[in-house]
C-alpha cells in the first residue's frame, strides 16, 4: 500500500540554506519552551542571538515579511 501522506522533503524546491536551518531551529527551540504567540516568538528569535536579514532585531513586522519571502 502506498503511503498517502507528504514525506517531510516532498514539498522542497531546494535544500536549505543554513540561515534558513539556523531559523527553523530557534523556531522550533521556541516552540518547545512553549511560546506561541508572535510577540514572544519575536523575542525568542532576538533572544537566541539570529539576526534578521537586516542584522536589526526582529520585530513582528520583519518576522512576517521574512516568512512571507521564505514561502515563495
Amino acid at each position: 500500500m502506498q503511503d498517502r501522506y507528504l514525506q517531510a522533503h516532498q514539498a522542497r524546491r531546494r535544500t536549505p540554506t543554513t540561515y534558513e536551518d539556523l531559523l527553523g531551529d530557534a523556531i522550533e527551540r521556541a516552540f518547545a519552551a512553549g511560546i506561541h504567540d508572535l510577540a514572544g516568538l519575536v523575542q525568542a528569535l532576538n533572544d537566541s542571538g539570529l539576526a534578521s536579514p537586516s542584522g536589526k532585531a526582529w520585530t513582528e513586522e520583519v518576522y512576517r515579511k521574512e516568512i512571507a519571502a521564505l514561502a515563495d
